[in-house]
């Protein structure tokens, strides 16, 4: 189905408010319906987006306007069906957004449910097939019960497909986790399981459930191998079941949530409650070994980071061979980063299922995790560890998703990642003073610190890397030494003004991994170095 359907559909009379004719004939996958100011992150790739528009107000809705249509473009949305019963009319600015970034925008009329258009779109997708229920009545009842009487997914789906000649069927997160598949349905590895969605591959259809309830990680989607095992009608139904089934475990969860956001509490302020009372309320044993994981996403929703975790979470317990998550707490610290502490087969499994989370949103999602810890005294210094590995993660990929272990900070320019980036800067400016400057001359002392320092201080190696005589390089050191007050034939000086050149940051705050002129040795090279050494690294006199 494509955009310019729904416009010619009377029984809508949705009115086109801004597009362009290629854009209209762009295929939908499906609809999301949402009314929060970034829903960016509920949003598949062409799929329409209904929003009533509750989120926008005149004040300031200009640049409301341009956050939520900048993030639906961002996320790839078909079109905008916005609706004009709130506020009479589809504002203004809502339109000039929608033409800046491309997406076209219709106005939904105030007598028309949403409902009505996301039948349309799914009706359409999957064929004529009536408005009728295809759920037989006994079934609807049955599932009905099994949700009130808080059965899980694993039984809602068994019991949705028990009359369809036991077709295979699975409820997956869209990060590839089986949450949930009939009796006797082949296993899917989580990679391929990932793809699914929108690889037309079977049928692939979202559960819809409160996006308050229940994190955009955390989304489910219903899949069929066969497409035609099932009639679309059955399968919108029982997505619809799955989606308050989903929510009542949200509503569950909740409790465990508030726990471990008291353990979370204890953590940052040992002083300020019973730790191991904070972890026998969270089901945790008092005596470890734990790991423990920092997340966080950013400036997006503040729930993100703890779904984005919990996800991550689970997927590891699959991963390391643990279908049932236990002896695990997920929850949010007090400055809004979600964090877990858990046992160490999960832990390991973390950086495998890390990239496949945070595919399924397009911010960014970067962890830290801490080295384990024995003592259930050592988790509010491990906490502080994470957070750390977090800082590092953040700083070494500012524009890509990526988990830092704290134990990979094995050298002294990985190391430094951790450290905010005013420090990092105001240290490189103190230790390397003038020659910072803009000036030539300090540029060229600035070149000739880095080649000397990453050719372990051999004057005839940096000579030849800079193509200058052995004396000029005397003379530009002298002057470095003048500048800094620092001795390069000190070792613990050497370090100084090392780590002042790693620290140097750039825009985004990243530390150059290696100082510009660096060169990579091969094995063979660093041999033949050091078999020279007792003459390339005599000191100066």
């Amino acid at each position: 189905m494509h955009v310019e359907h729904l416009l010619e559909d009377e029984s809508l009379g949705l009115r086109l408010l801004w597009a362009e004719d290629p854009l209209l004939r762009r295929e939908i996958s499906g609809v999301t319906v949402t009314d929060l100011e970034d829903p960016a992150r509920f949003v598949r790739p062409d799929e329409v987006v209904l929003s009533g528009l509750v989120w926008w107000s005149a004040d300031g809705g200009k640049g409301k306007a341009e956050r939520f249509v900048s993030g639906l473009k961002d996320a790839g949305a078909a079109a905008l069906l916005a609706g004009e019963e709130t506020h009479g009319l589809v504002p203004g600015e809502l339109v000039e957004a929608c033409a800046r970034h491309g997406l076209p925008v219709a106005g939904v009329p105030a007598h028309v449910m949403f409902r009505a258009i996301t039948d349309t779109v799914y009706l359409r997708q999957w064929g004529e097939l009536g408005r009728h229920r295809a759920l037989p009545e006994h079934v609807r009842d049955r599932l009905d019960r099994l949700v009130a009487q808080g059965e899980g997914p694993a039984a809602v789906l068994s019991a949705a497909f028990a009359h369809l000649d036991a077709a295979p069927a699975y409820v997956l997160t869209a990060a590839g986790r089986t949450v949930a598949a009939t009796p006797g349905a082949v296993p899917l590895p989580p990679r391929e399981a990932a793809a699914l969605p929108g690889s037309g591959s079977g049928a692939t259809v979202p559960v819809e459930a409160d996006a308050d309830a229940v994190g955009g990680y955390e989304r489910w989607w219903l899949h069929l191998p066969d497409a035609a095992a099932a009639p679309p009608r059955l399968l919108h139904e029982i997505t619809t079941v799955l989606g308050r089934c989903q929510e009542a475990l949200a509503a569950r969860r909740a409790a465990e949530r508030d726990a471990a956001a008291g353990l979370g509490r204890v953590l940052a302020a040992p002083e300020s409650g019973d730790l191991p009372a904070a972890l026998r309320a969270c089901g945790l044993p008092e005596r470890g070994p734990y790991r423990l994981v920092v997340a966080g996403t950013g400036t997006r929703h503040p729930g993100a980071a703890e779904s984005a975790l919990s996800e991550a979470v689970a997927g590891a317990h699959e991963a390391a061979g643990q279908p049932v998550p236990a002896c695990a707490a997920v929850g949010r610290l007090p400055d809004g980063s979600a964090f877990a502490v858990l046992p160490e087969e999960t832990a390991a499994a973390l950086a495998e299922v890390w990239p496949r989370v945070a595919g399924c949103d397009p911010g960014l999602l970067h962890g830290g995790l801490a080295a384990p810890t024995a003592e259930a005294a050592g988790l509010p210094g491990a906490l502080a560890e994470a957070r750390y590995a977090l800082a590092s993660a953040r700083t070494s990929a500012p524009d890509a998703s990526g988990l830092t272990d704290a134990r990979a900070l094995t050298t002294l320019g990985s190391l430094l990642t951790g450290i905010p980036a005013e420090v990092r800067t105001a240290y490189s400016r103190t230790v390397l003073g003038p020659l910072l400057g803009p000036a030539d001359a300090s540029a060229a002392l600035l070149r000739t610190l880095e080649v000397f320092l990453a050719h372990d201080g051999s004057w005839a190696r940096t000579a030849e890397a800079l193509h200058l005589h052995v004396n000029t390089v005397h003379y530009r050191i002298g002057r470095i030494e003048h500048f800094t007050g620092r001795d390069l034939s000190s070792l613990r000086d050497r370090l100084d003004l090392w780590a002042a050149l790693l620290c140097r940051t750039g825009p985004d705050g990243a530390p150059a991994s290696r100082p510009a002129g660096e060169p990579k040795e091969t094995g063979a090279a660093r041999t033949g170095r050091r078999a020279r050494s007792s003459t390339s690294h005599a000191r100066r006199p």
